[in-house]
């Protein structure tokens, strides 16, 4: 789809949302159009009351959030592990690019949220929920943290086989981030 495509479909909808998240895949892989898009929603009255909002695994140079922090109110980022050889096994990339996407969209005021995508046995040890969150809450100790519970729905195969979370460990994760 074209800005102008993407505009309509939002102009549709107006009476409908309060503002305009775009996900993925990874949304920063396409960043010229979200600038492009995010731009235009606002330079035009009609839009002016919508927010923008990125969704994004954080695997993003600074360049990329320069170009998009002018027209994006905030990022939702995912941190799948702190550990990075965790990281790597869970994403198939090291996780210093999204650390330092992180600490530097915190410091121009752009980082909505943080979410932690906790997967039983796989990044929820008690350690590593705790260094995660102290080193998130050195960042900026009112940083928004959200626990987002780990299901097989939609995953690769792979993924497929993980244990899904449970009451009781969605309960053990929020003690210990929050």
């Amino acid at each position: 789809m074209t800005v102008q495509e993407v505009l309509e479909e939002i102009r549709c909808s107006m009476p409908y949302i309060s503002g305009i998240t775009v996900s993925g895949g990874e949304a920063t892989v396409q960043h010229e159009f979200v600038h492009d898009l995010f731009k235009e929603i606002k330079s035009r009255k009609e839009f002016e009351a919508l927010t923008t909002f990125i969704d994004s695994n954080g695997n993003a140079p600074q360049e990329v959030w320069d170009q998009l922090a002018p027209y994006t109110d905030g990022v939702m980022l995912d941190l799948k592990a702190l550990d990075d050889a965790k990281h790597i096994e869970l994403t198939g990339s090291s996780n210093a690019i999204v650390l330092d996407s992180i600490k530097y969209l915190d410091l121009i005021g752009k980082l909505y949220e943080v979410r932690l995508l906790l997967v039983p046995g796989q990044n929820d040890s008690d350690k590593e929920l705790i260094d995660t969150a102290v080193l998130l809450r050195g960042i900026n100790p009112e940083m928004r943290i959200r626990i987002n519970a780990f299901k097989t729905h939609g995953v690769r195969a792979q993924a497929r086989q993980w244990p899904e979370v449970n009451d009781a460990d969605l309960a053990r994760y929020r003690n210990i981030v929050n």
